[in-house]
């Protein structure tokens, strides 16, 4: 009878203590997912394997001026750069393209392939990147600034990004420069969409807002 209570005594405090250890790993899971996602882009962690689309597209379309490196952290934001990646909502590949977005960059160019394949899905989000960017160009917004706006399109769309422009000026005695600032555009952005931006700046290692 003795052996039998110490028995389940032993029983319920390894279970409490198991229970306890595996509820620590749940509540820490997120953070270590976290941290992995904000190594630098250059970390060993994350792979080598589609750097030469990353390089070529870029310089096609933006030029040997800018750091490639960009659209690597992008990638990573989005997928981890798992070419097998979907949605809910439907996006694909790597660079987590709306088949509807993938189809209005085939109408505007030539020569790509099926979304699924992480060249194109790269080269086709570099392009579309692109364009986004050229458009902040039109608002004067300044280099320094025009890659969050890009991004930050991307992620949200070019309109929703206007939108929260306009908020910035309705809810705040702002200066007429403050829209041309992300800093000052993001809190009306969403949450989502703020923490992309943090997430590729961390991945550059620069200073998020």
């Amino acid at each position: 009878m003795r052996f039998q209570l110490i028995w389940r005594h032993f029983i319920r405090r390894y279970l409490i203590r198991k229970s306890s250890i595996l509820w620590l790993i749940l509540l820490l899971l997120p953070a270590f997912v976290l941290a992995a996602s904000h190594k630098h882009v250059k970390h060993k962690h994350w792979t080598k394997k589609y750097d030469r689309h990353f390089k070529k597209n870029t310089k096609r379309y933006f030029g040997p001026a800018v750091d490639w490196h960009w659209f690597k952290a992008q990638g990573i934001a989005e997928s981890g750069l798992n070419p097998g990646a979907k949605s809910k909502m439907g996006a694909i590949g790597i660079m987590q393209i709306m088949p509807s977005t993938y189809k209005e960059i085939l109408d505007k160019t030539s020569g790509f392939g099926k979304i699924e394949d992480p060249r194109w899905n790269i080269a086709a989000a570099i392009y579309y990147n692109r364009q986004l960017y050229k458009r902040w160009k039109k608002k004067n917004i300044s280099v320094d600034e025009r890659m969050k706006f890009t991004f930050a399109s991307y992620n949200a769309g070019f309109g929703r990004v206007l939108k929260a422009r306009k908020k910035l000026r309705e809810n705040n005695k702002e200066k007429p420069g403050a829209v041309k600032k992300w800093a000052k555009v993001s809190p009306f952005t969403p949450p989502e969409t703020r923490y992309y931006i943090q997430k590729i700046d961390k991945l550059m290692q620069v200073k998020a807002k």
